[in-house]
Protein backbone atom coordinates (compact mmCIF):
# COMPACT_ATOMS: atom_id res chain seq x y z
CA UNK A 1 0.00 0.00 0.00
CA UNK A 2 2.89 2.56 0.71
CA UNK A 3 4.56 1.74 -2.68
CA UNK A 4 1.41 1.99 -4.37
CA UNK A 5 1.11 5.83 -2.62
CA UNK A 6 4.63 6.70 -3.05
CA UNK A 7 4.30 5.84 -6.86
CA UNK A 8 1.25 7.60 -7.24
CA UNK A 9 2.56 11.03 -5.76
CA UNK A 10 5.88 10.68 -7.74
CA UNK A 11 3.39 10.15 -10.88
CA UNK A 12 1.51 13.06 -9.93
CA UNK A 13 4.40 15.24 -9.34
CA UNK A 14 5.78 14.20 -12.85
CA UNK A 15 3.02 15.10 -14.38
CA UNK A 16 2.63 18.41 -12.43
CA UNK A 17 6.09 19.53 -12.93
CA UNK A 18 5.07 18.43 -17.16
CA UNK A 19 2.45 20.94 -16.86
CA UNK A 20 4.15 23.75 -14.71
CA UNK A 21 7.34 23.69 -17.55
CA UNK A 22 4.62 23.86 -20.26
CA UNK A 23 3.17 26.67 -18.82
CA UNK A 24 5.40 28.83 -17.28
CA UNK A 25 9.11 27.60 -19.36
CA UNK A 26 12.04 27.50 -18.50
CA UNK A 27 12.44 30.10 -16.28
CA UNK A 28 9.35 28.97 -13.97
CA UNK A 29 10.83 28.15 -10.76
CA UNK A 30 12.75 31.20 -10.16
CA UNK A 31 9.97 33.10 -11.58
CA UNK A 32 7.43 31.75 -8.73
CA UNK A 33 10.11 31.97 -6.11
CA UNK A 34 9.89 35.90 -7.16
CA UNK A 35 6.36 36.23 -7.50
CA UNK A 36 5.58 34.33 -4.42
CA UNK A 37 8.39 34.36 -1.85
CA UNK A 38 9.32 37.86 -2.29
CA UNK A 39 8.73 40.24 -0.09
CA UNK A 40 6.82 43.45 -0.54
CA UNK A 41 3.30 44.54 -0.86
CA UNK A 42 0.90 43.42 -3.53
CA UNK A 43 -1.72 44.79 -5.67
CA UNK A 44 -4.16 42.40 -4.47
CA UNK A 45 -5.09 40.45 -0.92
CA UNK A 46 -5.16 37.10 -0.58
CA UNK A 47 -9.17 37.35 -0.06
CA UNK A 48 -9.88 39.34 -3.59
CA UNK A 49 -11.76 37.65 -5.94
CA UNK A 50 -8.73 37.98 -8.33
CA UNK A 51 -6.56 35.74 -6.55
CA UNK A 52 -9.27 33.25 -6.62
CA UNK A 53 -9.72 32.84 -10.27
CA UNK A 54 -6.38 33.36 -11.49
CA UNK A 55 -5.36 30.67 -9.29
CA UNK A 56 -7.52 28.12 -10.26
CA UNK A 57 -7.30 25.46 -12.96
CA UNK A 58 -10.31 26.61 -14.92
CA UNK A 59 -8.05 29.30 -16.50
CA UNK A 60 -6.72 26.49 -18.95
CA UNK A 61 -10.27 26.30 -20.55
CA UNK A 62 -10.62 30.41 -19.99
CA UNK A 63 -7.51 30.98 -21.78
CA UNK A 64 -8.31 29.19 -24.46
CA UNK A 65 -11.64 30.90 -24.93
CA UNK A 66 -10.23 33.89 -24.67
CA UNK A 67 -7.82 33.23 -27.84
CA UNK A 68 -10.37 31.82 -29.91
CA UNK A 69 -12.53 35.15 -28.88
CA UNK A 70 -9.50 37.61 -29.25
CA UNK A 71 -9.15 36.26 -32.97
CA UNK A 72 -12.45 37.85 -34.10
CA UNK A 73 -11.19 41.20 -34.20
CA UNK A 74 -8.98 41.75 -37.08
CA UNK A 75 -6.98 44.40 -36.12
CA UNK A 76 -5.72 42.23 -32.84
CA UNK A 77 -6.04 39.25 -35.16
CA UNK A 78 -3.25 41.16 -37.25
CA UNK A 79 -1.21 42.23 -34.44
CA UNK A 80 -1.02 38.71 -33.02
CA UNK A 81 -0.38 36.87 -36.20
CA UNK A 82 2.34 39.65 -37.67
CA UNK A 83 4.44 39.77 -34.38
CA UNK A 84 3.47 36.70 -31.47
CA UNK A 85 5.10 34.05 -32.72
CA UNK A 86 2.08 32.11 -31.60
CA UNK A 87 2.34 29.00 -34.17
CA UNK A 88 6.44 28.93 -34.12
CA UNK A 89 6.92 29.08 -30.36
CA UNK A 90 2.86 29.38 -28.96
CA UNK A 91 4.43 27.75 -25.62
CA UNK A 92 6.79 30.42 -25.40
CA UNK A 93 4.06 32.83 -25.53
CA UNK A 94 1.90 31.07 -23.62
CA UNK A 95 4.85 31.29 -20.72
CA UNK A 96 4.68 35.08 -21.07
CA UNK A 97 1.17 35.64 -20.69
CA UNK A 98 1.09 33.05 -17.12
CA UNK A 99 4.28 35.34 -16.20
CA UNK A 100 2.12 38.58 -17.01
CA UNK A 101 -1.10 36.97 -14.81
CA UNK A 102 1.00 35.38 -12.02
CA UNK A 103 3.55 38.44 -11.16
CA UNK A 104 0.17 41.36 -11.21
CA UNK A 105 -2.17 38.81 -9.62
CA UNK A 106 0.24 37.79 -7.04
CA UNK A 107 3.44 39.12 -6.70
CA UNK A 108 5.06 41.93 -5.07
CA UNK A 109 4.24 45.63 -6.45
CA UNK A 110 7.67 45.93 -8.17
CA UNK A 111 7.98 42.94 -10.02
CA UNK A 112 4.00 43.83 -11.21
CA UNK A 113 5.28 47.10 -12.10
CA UNK A 114 8.38 45.68 -14.01
CA UNK A 115 6.40 43.12 -16.43
CA UNK A 116 3.45 45.64 -17.07
CA UNK A 117 6.82 48.22 -17.99
CA UNK A 118 8.04 45.14 -20.47
CA UNK A 119 4.64 44.81 -22.08
CA UNK A 120 4.47 48.59 -22.54
CA UNK A 121 7.87 48.64 -23.95
CA UNK A 122 6.73 45.24 -26.72
CA UNK A 123 3.48 46.85 -27.43
CA UNK A 124 5.18 50.22 -28.59
CA UNK A 125 7.13 48.11 -31.19
CA UNK A 126 3.69 46.12 -32.45
CA UNK A 127 2.67 47.90 -35.12
CA UNK A 128 1.93 47.42 -38.92
CA UNK A 129 -1.25 46.95 -41.67
CA UNK A 130 -3.77 44.74 -41.55
CA UNK A 131 -5.00 42.46 -44.79
CA UNK A 132 -7.75 44.57 -45.08
CA UNK A 133 -5.19 47.78 -45.31
CA UNK A 134 -5.89 49.42 -41.99
CA UNK A 135 -2.73 50.51 -39.81
CA UNK A 136 -2.96 48.38 -36.19
CA UNK A 137 -1.04 48.97 -33.05
CA UNK A 138 -0.56 47.27 -30.03
CA UNK A 139 -0.65 50.33 -27.83
CA UNK A 140 -4.31 51.51 -29.29
CA UNK A 141 -6.29 51.55 -26.53
CA UNK A 142 -9.16 50.66 -28.27
CA UNK A 143 -7.43 47.08 -28.70
CA UNK A 144 -6.01 47.03 -25.35
CA UNK A 145 -9.67 47.54 -24.19
CA UNK A 146 -11.05 44.55 -26.82
CA UNK A 147 -8.28 41.94 -25.60
CA UNK A 148 -8.83 42.85 -21.86
CA UNK A 149 -12.60 42.31 -22.43
CA UNK A 150 -12.04 38.97 -24.27
CA UNK A 151 -9.50 37.35 -20.99
CA UNK A 152 -11.55 38.57 -18.62
CA UNK A 153 -14.98 37.55 -19.72
CA UNK A 154 -13.67 34.15 -20.68
CA UNK A 155 -11.79 34.10 -17.48
CA UNK A 156 -14.72 34.83 -15.46
CA UNK A 157 -16.81 32.42 -17.17
CA UNK A 158 -14.57 29.79 -16.97
CA UNK A 159 -14.37 30.07 -13.38
CA UNK A 160 -18.32 30.00 -12.61
CA UNK A 161 -18.60 26.91 -14.89
CA UNK A 162 -15.71 24.79 -13.53
CA UNK A 163 -14.09 26.84 -11.35
CA UNK A 164 -13.65 25.24 -7.15
CA UNK A 165 -16.02 27.79 -5.81
CA UNK A 166 -17.49 29.90 -8.32
CA UNK A 167 -17.91 33.42 -7.25
CA UNK A 168 -21.62 35.26 -6.27
CA UNK A 169 -22.51 38.67 -7.98
CA UNK A 170 -20.24 40.49 -5.66
CA UNK A 171 -17.60 38.67 -6.14
CA UNK A 172 -17.89 38.43 -10.03
CA UNK A 173 -17.62 42.14 -9.77
CA UNK A 174 -14.94 42.41 -7.59
CA UNK A 175 -13.33 40.00 -9.89
CA UNK A 176 -13.79 42.52 -12.87
CA UNK A 177 -13.11 46.21 -10.55
CA UNK A 178 -9.77 44.06 -9.58
CA UNK A 179 -8.95 43.36 -13.31
CA UNK A 180 -9.53 46.68 -13.91
CA UNK A 181 -6.68 47.95 -11.99
CA UNK A 182 -4.02 46.48 -14.12
CA UNK A 183 -5.99 47.15 -17.41
CA UNK A 184 -5.39 50.80 -16.80
CA UNK A 185 -1.52 49.94 -15.99
CA UNK A 186 -1.23 48.71 -19.27
CA UNK A 187 -3.43 52.07 -21.13
CA UNK A 188 -6.75 51.06 -20.82
CA UNK A 189 -8.28 54.41 -19.87
CA UNK A 190 -11.78 52.98 -18.78
CA UNK A 191 -12.09 49.37 -18.33
CA UNK A 192 -15.14 47.88 -17.39
CA UNK A 193 -15.65 47.89 -12.74
CA UNK A 194 -18.88 45.48 -12.47
CA UNK A 195 -20.03 42.16 -14.49
CA UNK A 196 -22.97 43.90 -16.19
CA UNK A 197 -20.21 46.90 -17.61
CA UNK A 198 -18.42 43.98 -18.74
CA UNK A 199 -20.99 42.87 -20.89
CA UNK A 200 -21.90 45.71 -22.39
CA UNK A 201 -18.41 46.70 -23.32
CA UNK A 202 -18.45 43.63 -25.16
CA UNK A 203 -21.62 43.85 -26.92
CA UNK A 204 -20.51 47.08 -28.24
CA UNK A 205 -17.52 45.77 -29.90
CA UNK A 206 -19.53 42.67 -31.79
CA UNK A 207 -20.26 45.64 -35.16
CA UNK A 208 -15.92 45.53 -35.33
CA UNK A 209 -15.61 41.80 -35.26
CA UNK A 210 -15.59 38.88 -38.10
CA UNK A 211 -14.63 35.80 -38.80
CA UNK A 212 -11.31 36.30 -41.13
CA UNK A 213 -9.40 34.09 -42.92
CA UNK A 214 -6.54 34.38 -40.51
CA UNK A 215 -8.83 34.01 -37.25
CA UNK A 216 -10.33 31.16 -38.69
CA UNK A 217 -6.70 29.17 -39.33
CA UNK A 218 -5.57 30.53 -35.77
CA UNK A 219 -8.80 28.43 -34.32
CA UNK A 220 -7.69 25.06 -36.24
CA UNK A 221 -4.32 25.53 -35.58
CA UNK A 222 -5.98 25.85 -31.23
CA UNK A 223 -8.57 23.21 -31.56
CA UNK A 224 -7.56 20.74 -33.82
CA UNK A 225 -2.85 21.24 -34.68
CA UNK A 226 -1.82 22.29 -31.44
CA UNK A 227 1.82 21.21 -30.82
CA UNK A 228 1.45 18.33 -28.21
CA UNK A 229 2.78 14.95 -28.11
CA UNK A 230 0.05 12.31 -28.89
CA UNK A 231 0.07 11.46 -25.31
CA UNK A 232 -1.53 14.67 -23.99
CA UNK A 233 -3.83 15.27 -26.98
CA UNK A 234 -7.15 13.58 -25.54
CA UNK A 235 -7.33 15.77 -22.35
CA UNK A 236 -6.20 18.34 -25.07
CA UNK A 237 -9.59 17.67 -26.87
CA UNK A 238 -11.55 17.62 -23.96
CA UNK A 239 -10.12 21.85 -22.78
CA UNK A 240 -10.81 22.41 -26.57
CA UNK A 241 -14.14 21.63 -25.83
CA UNK A 242 -15.39 22.99 -23.39
CA UNK A 243 -13.60 26.67 -24.07
CA UNK A 244 -15.93 26.12 -27.56
CA UNK A 245 -19.18 25.25 -25.55
CA UNK A 246 -18.16 28.74 -23.92
CA UNK A 247 -18.25 31.16 -26.26
CA UNK A 248 -21.64 32.78 -27.55
CA UNK A 249 -23.24 31.56 -30.43
CA UNK A 250 -22.44 34.86 -32.46
CA UNK A 251 -18.84 34.36 -31.94
CA UNK A 252 -18.99 30.87 -33.49
CA UNK A 253 -20.28 31.30 -36.95
CA UNK A 254 -17.54 33.76 -37.80
CA UNK A 255 -14.61 30.92 -37.03
CA UNK A 256 -16.88 28.03 -38.63
CA UNK A 257 -17.18 26.25 -34.86
CA UNK A 258 -20.17 23.84 -34.05
CA UNK A 259 -23.22 24.94 -32.22
CA UNK A 260 -24.54 21.51 -29.93
CA UNK A 261 -26.65 23.08 -26.53
CA UNK A 262 -27.77 19.55 -25.95
CA UNK A 263 -24.10 18.09 -26.15
CA UNK A 264 -22.37 20.68 -24.52
CA UNK A 265 -24.70 20.99 -21.83
CA UNK A 266 -23.83 17.28 -20.99
CA UNK A 267 -21.24 15.55 -22.21
CA UNK A 268 -18.73 18.58 -22.70
CA UNK A 269 -19.61 19.96 -19.54
CA UNK A 270 -18.87 16.80 -17.71
CA UNK A 271 -15.50 16.49 -19.75
CA UNK A 272 -14.79 19.71 -18.92
CA UNK A 273 -15.00 19.42 -15.36
CA UNK A 274 -13.35 16.25 -15.58
CA UNK A 275 -10.10 17.97 -17.54
CA UNK A 276 -10.32 20.48 -15.07
CA UNK A 277 -10.37 18.67 -12.00
CA UNK A 278 -7.28 16.57 -13.20
CA UNK A 279 -5.31 19.41 -13.46
CA UNK A 280 -5.94 20.86 -10.30
CA UNK A 281 -4.98 17.43 -8.56
CA UNK A 282 -1.55 17.29 -10.37
CA UNK A 283 -1.12 20.73 -9.60
CA UNK A 284 -1.99 20.62 -6.76
CA UNK A 285 1.11 21.39 -4.22
CA UNK A 286 2.18 17.68 -1.96
CA UNK A 287 0.34 17.08 1.64
CA UNK A 288 2.39 17.72 3.91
Amino acid sequence: MVSLSAGVSDLRARLGAGVFEKVAGAEGPQRRVRIHEAPGPRWFGEDRPIRAVHGDASMFVGGLRALLLQSLHPLAMAGVAGHSGYRGDPWGRLARTSYFLASTTFGPEAEARATIERIRSVHAAVRGTAPDGRPYSASDPHLLEWVHLAEIDSFLRAHSRYGTAPLDQEGRDGYVADTARIARELGVPDPPETEAELAARLEGFRPELEGTPEARSTARFLLLNPPLPLVARAPYALLAAAAVALLPRWARLPLHLPYLPLVEQTAVRAAGGLVTQGIRWVMAPPAR
